[in-house]
């Protein structure tokens, strides 16, 4: 078997420094049982069976979820009409002790079915925003909700756990609100074979149901996007589920022995670890899975939970399982120079006509 040929930024990754040199952080990782390095098999055939194998192994990692009912059972609290589109507010009993409360947008302008959009919130520590992102310009440079509703798609966007009508719904009552109350859910995932990470996914897979299933909705034009956290939950969504066709990650592209090394753990918050990850494989293993589905990730190098040399491990790592397929050019991966944390008007532009490109009829 041929010994897979590594960039730079993957061999720096996974080969720690030694002496005296070496940082704390390299020094505990020196010590782990870390699985070796993630490679993509040279065959299309034998990618696919490893490819099971990996979402196989996702999904054990994930935790002991509860069942995912066939179909969510929703009821609608309200509809509005806002001019170019409707905005239905939603909720769904999860079946796991929480109601999930949501948005629906439908756009007026439609013809037939219409592309659709699983929209995900960011973190940010911002508990109250929630669902109520998609209306407010705080961190995209227009409200993404309304912009997408305006160009013909169908956009539905969930609070998740811990966040927006949910903060304070935790397993510890009113009381706890905030960090403290996504702590405690955490602990509590833990304490039953769950991972907190597993059951907000979970959530917004059934979302995902309940969009696939609305009959004005193209269930073979769904994308996915979010900021953040939000990118995070957009790409594990795409590795996950084969539903959705495209999506666009921004401000969070994260190989985690990278964010190690660059002593950068206490940048993502206590629900984004999932236990024994690193056993098994790192984050190129998930991205990897959504090939040959087009996906755009878009990162500033100066964001320090995405460490830049991750990103370039990542993306050596990713792009022959795209190459299996010859569709290289449906994974693009962005640095954007001198840029942190954000979600620039360039990124927003490049999200718009990537969403335009892949979900409209050709």
């Amino acid at each position: 078997m041929k010994t897979p040929m590594l960039c730079a930024a993957m061999i720096w990754a996974i080969t720690p420094m030694t002496g005296s040199s070496q940082t704390d952080a390299e020094r505990w990782l020196a010590k782990a049982e870390i699985a070796p390095p993630f490679a993509v098999p040279a065959s299309r055939e034998r990618w696919k069976f490893r490819r099971k194998e990996v979402r196989a192994e996702l999904w054990r990692l994930l935790g002991k979820l509860p069942p995912r009912p066939a179909a969510p059972n929703v009821e609608t609290l309200s509809r509005e009409d806002r001019g170019e589109y409707v905005v239905e507010k939603f909720q769904f009993d999860n079946g796991a002790g929480a109601t999930v409360p949501g948005y629906l947008l439908l756009p007026k302008n439609a013809s037939g079915k219409s592309p659709a959009i699983l929209y995900c919130h960011w973190h940010g520590g911002e508990y109250d925003i929630g669902k109520e992102e998609l209306f407010q310009a705080r961190h995209t440079p227009e409200a993404p909700g309304p912009a997408f509703a305006k160009r013909g798609y169908v956009v539905l966007v969930i609070d998740a756990y811990c966040f927006g009508e949910r903060n304070g719904r935790g397993p510890g009552g009113r009381t706890e609100k905030d960090y403290v109350g996504e702590e405690t859910t955490a602990k509590f995932d833990l304490w039953v074979g769950r991972t907190f990470w597993g059951m907000l996914l979970r959530d917004d897979l059934m979302a995902l149901d309940y969009l696939a299933s609305r009959p004005e909705v193209d269930s073979a034009r769904i994308a996915v996007t979010g900021m953040s956290m939000g990118a995070t939950r957009s790409w594990w969504l795409m590795a996950l589920d084969e539903r959705i066709k495209t999506g666009v990650a921004i401000a969070c592209l994260t190989r985690y022995q990278n964010m190690i090394q660059h002593q950068a753990i206490h940048e993502h918050d206590i629900g984004y670890f999932v236990p024994n990850m690193l056993s098994h494989f790192d984050t190129e293993a998930v991205v990897a899975l959504i090939a040959p589905r087009p996906a755009l990730f878009q990162n500033g190098d100066q964001d320090n939970g995405s460490p830049v040399d991750g990103i370039r491990a990542i993306d050596a790592a990713v792009r022959p399982a795209y190459q299996l397929y010859g569709k290289e050019d449906d994974y693009q991966s962005l640095i954007y120079a001198g840029q942190g944390h954000v979600y620039t008007p360039a990124m927003w532009e490049k999200t718009l006509a990537w969403m335009d490109e892949h979900l409209r009829p050709r």
